[in-house]
């Protein structure tokens, strides 16, 4: 068995990005662990480490040299390595000149293709403390940092400047230059609680060390955890509950090496305010926690997490409960003062903000997308002077002092300024819904009123940036229309709005922009294609088959929710072991079709049908079609296609035993137009070519 021992590298740091953190961490664990397996090291277990001021890897039983290889080298064939007389050639001198041995080291390789001079040897295999430095090295250049960085006089880069670097393998030290400092065995403590120096005797020693003498939690997942556990005792000490959110979570465990909660509390003449507001300053810009009561209220208390364990912690507590007090005092300000004017003596003041140079203002946008709101609203069967009404004042709390110093509650202070107004709660539950879905996985519109704003503000902004020809290249999305592109059809779908048709939007919202369209290059179509681009990533995060999609875009609905229910039809159907069979079916009655130079008859002359297993065929095709043309009308598409799954038989049987092309030629077109008939059939519902065999029998 191959010698085996543990292996540690950490980089230390100045403090890293917070949200980077984790993903760095990961990262730089996938290329050690990749490059390992490039020179064929094995080893156990894998473990990372992610602080504010430090990124390290532990690698349980690194094996500690490459297994030895046989090595064989072909040459040139006998016949050309030695001239008639048995001498050798340059051919093969030169081959065994570039192996590094004598021609009589070389041996032979005979098989009954012929004989070749092939070299053998056995090759050594590298030491792990050869191979470790340049691979870790390599798994640093690679980690994906957008914007390096350099510091002082050195050449070397990175997110943050490097200020040491272990590289322990079992406890010998490999000594190395790391981003312009030299790897060694000895850590960093805590910046404040041990800044001295921790001496790291082997691997498995570091993260223990440094918990109990340094006053770091090393690992990422421990930190979080243990965070969890101080915040949600907290909360119980103030007799509530903490609302943890995941992503805050994350970003606090970033920040601190030895974290300690603290409870604060605020005053509760605050809690006038609107609670999203408070949340928002301190989530936002403090990174608190907020405690609810057992019904969801907000109460006056909030969570820190402190980077130290204070000797006096009250001085910290007050110190947090000083900071946050100013910010809320201002949030309590804007709600005063916003609530003085109403929404509706805001709208003139958008004439004055730019949304596109192109496309005018907020309120060129906001009457475009009025009279869009109404026009949806007519087809929900929803109040469309109300609608009208609601986009209308859309964008006025945008000219709010508290949206202009909380921009991410647009929409929710929307509402909160139309209840006060005194505005229909319908109307104020679409200035909230407006936005929606504002990010993977969040809510969609549920109100008729919301739903016909929200569509029609998202329609809007996708036609006018179209009209220009302001398209998303690459990463670059600066109107996030690949996102109001998914929360259209996401509406659509999810709020099953079966009378929506895009088509008719797209036109419909065009429609302003027919000055600015100068050219031919198709906008309408192509913003479907791009819609239709949105909903192939929309199924494909639902886990449904690309095939599945393609058979139904090729048929083009333009309803997105007759769509959805092709999508579900064909997906089931796949799974029938019928499936198969007639996909194969369509596919050859597709090319058999496409290669006819030809004119295919409408109808099928039953008195041309001589073969049984045509005669068979048409006469089932008959039946089925009366059976499912119905299902068909009523969209009951899984129903229409388990139905015509019965075909499959008559099928197989008419392309076994007919031959399509005869001779005679009113036999021949009968018999294509038979085929053609089934085609359309099926063509009803999706392109059932297009699907892939899922192996049934």
């Amino acid at each position: 068995m191959l010698a085996q021992s543990d292996f540690l590298f950490e980089l230390g740091t100045e403090e890293l990005p917070p949200k980077a953190l984790q993903r760095l961490s990961e990262a730089l664990q996938e290329e050690i662990v990749s490059g390992l397996a490039g020179v064929e090291l094995s080893h156990g277990e894998v473990q990372s480490f992610a602080a504010p001021r430090r990124l390290a890897v532990l690698i349980r039983d690194l094996q500690l040299c490459q297994a030895d290889k046989q090595v064989e080298r072909r040459g040139p064939a006998v016949t050309a390595a030695f001239d008639g007389d048995g001498n050798p050639t340059r051919a093969a001198q030169g081959f065994a000149s570039s192996c590094g041995v004598e021609l009589e080291q070389l041996q032979t390789l005979e098989s009954d293709k012929g004989a070749w001079l092939v070299f053998r040897d056995e090759q050594a295999g590298a030491r792990a403390s050869e191979l470790l430095p340049e691979l870790v090295c390599t798994a640093l250049a690679r980690l994906p940092i957008p914007k390096r960085m350099r510091w002082g006089s050195q050449a070397d880069e990175f997110v943050r400047p490097v200020h040491w670097a272990i590289m322990l393998l079992g406890d010998e030290v490999i000594e190395t230059p790391v981003l312009g400092v030299s790897s060694g065995r000895e850590t960093r403590g805590h910046r404040f609680h041990h800044p001295e120096k921790i001496y790291i005797a082997e691997p498995a020693a570091y993260a223990p060390l440094l918990e109990t003498e340094g006053h770091v939690i090393a690992s990422f997942s421990e930190r979080r955890e243990a965070i969890r556990g101080q915040v949600i005792e907290a909360a119980v000490r103030s007799g509530g509950q903490a609302v943890i959110d995941a992503s805050l979570l994350d970003e606090v465990t970033a920040m601190v090496e030895w974290p300690v909660a603290l409870l604060g509390n605020f005053e509760s003449r605050f809690l006038e305010v609107p609670p999203e507001v408070l949340v928002s300053a301190m989530k936002g810009h403090q990174k608190y926690f907020h405690v609810v009561d057992v019904q969801g209220a907000l109460l006056p208390h909030f969570i820190t997490i402190s980077n130290i364990e204070s000797r006096d912690m009250a001085v910290v507590q007050a110190g947090n409960e000083r900071v946050i007090r100013p910010r809320l005092a201002d949030a309590a300000f804007f709600w005063q003062q916003d609530g003085k004017q109403p929404l509706v003596d805001r709208v003139e003041a958008l004439k004055s903000v730019v949304f596109q140079k192109k496309l005018g203002t907020l309120y060129d946008k906001t009457r475009r997308v009025q009279s869009l709101a109404g026009l949806i609203a007519q087809q929900l069967g929803a109040d469309k002077p109300l609608a009208e009404r609601a986009a209308l004042l859309s964008k006025c709390d945008l000219m709010t002092d508290m949206v202009g110093e909380f921009p991410e509650l647009q929409g929710i202070m929307g509402r909160y300024y139309a209840l006060h107004d005194g505005e229909p709660a319908a109307l104020a539950q679409a200035l909230d819904e407006l936005y929606m879905p504002r990010f993977a996985g969040d809510a969609v519109p549920v109100s008729a009123i919301g739903q016909a704003v929200a569509l029609a503000d998202k329609l809007d902004t996708l036609a006018g940036l179209f009209a220009i020809n302001e398209l998303p290249t690459g990463t670059r999305d600066p109107f996030a229309l690949r996102r109001a592109a998914l929360g259209i059809l996401r509406t659509i779908i999810e709020c099953s709005l079966a009378d929506l048709d895009l088509q008719v939007l797209i036109a419909a919202a065009l429609e302003p922009f027919s000055d600015v369209i100068k050219d031919d290059r198709g906008v309408a179509r192509q913003l479907f294609d791009f819609m239709m681009d949105r909903l192939r990533v929309y199924y494909a995060n639902q886990q449904v088959g690309h095939d599945v999609f393609e058979a139904v875009l090729a048929r083009r609905p333009t309803q997105p929710l007759d769509f959805a229910a092709r999508i579900q039809a064909v997906t089931a159907f796949q799974r029938l072991p019928e499936a198969a069979s007639l996909a194969a079916a369509h596919k050859r009655s597709d090319n058999i079709l496409r290669k006819f130079d030809g004119v295919v008859p409408e109808q099928i002359d039953v008195a041309l049908l001589s073969e049984a297993a045509e005669q068979q065929l048409a006469a089932q095709l008959q039946d089925l079609t009366a059976r499912v043309e119905p299902l068909l009308q009523q969209r009951d598409y899984g129903a229409a296609l388990m139905a015509l799954a019965a075909l499959r038989t008559a099928v197989d049987c008419f392309f076994d035993e007919v031959m399509v092309m005869a001779d005679d030629v009113a036999v021949r077109d009968n018999r294509l137009a038979l085929l053609a008939s089934l085609r359309q059939l099926f063509l009803q519902v999706a392109d059932l070519s297009c699907l892939q065999d899922q192996g049934h029998d």
